[in-house]
């Protein structure tokens, strides 16, 4: 997969196994890297639930600052 750098726009990085890839938090697309369509669509749900949280670590992480924790998808 291609580097891509913490900067914008705003994205977390979802691991399954040997796959990983690099979500937009807005929109939700994949920016780079894969994951199956069964844990793309896992990691989707937990996503929707947990914009919010996301937009907030994604601000601590560019001020250099701890990161919260997220709940696991249930």
């Amino acid at each position: 997969m291609p580097e891509i750098r913490d900067h914008a726009p705003p994205h977390f990085h979802a691991r399954y196994g040997g796959d990983q890839a690099i979500i937009e938090i807005e929109t939700l697309h994949v920016l780079g890297g894969r994951l199956s369509p069964r844990v793309m669509g896992l990691v989707v749900e937990w996503a929707l639930q947990h914009r919010d949280e996301l937009l907030e670590d994604w601000r601590l992480a560019r001020e250099s600052a701890p990161l919260k924790r997220i709940t696991p998808l249930e």
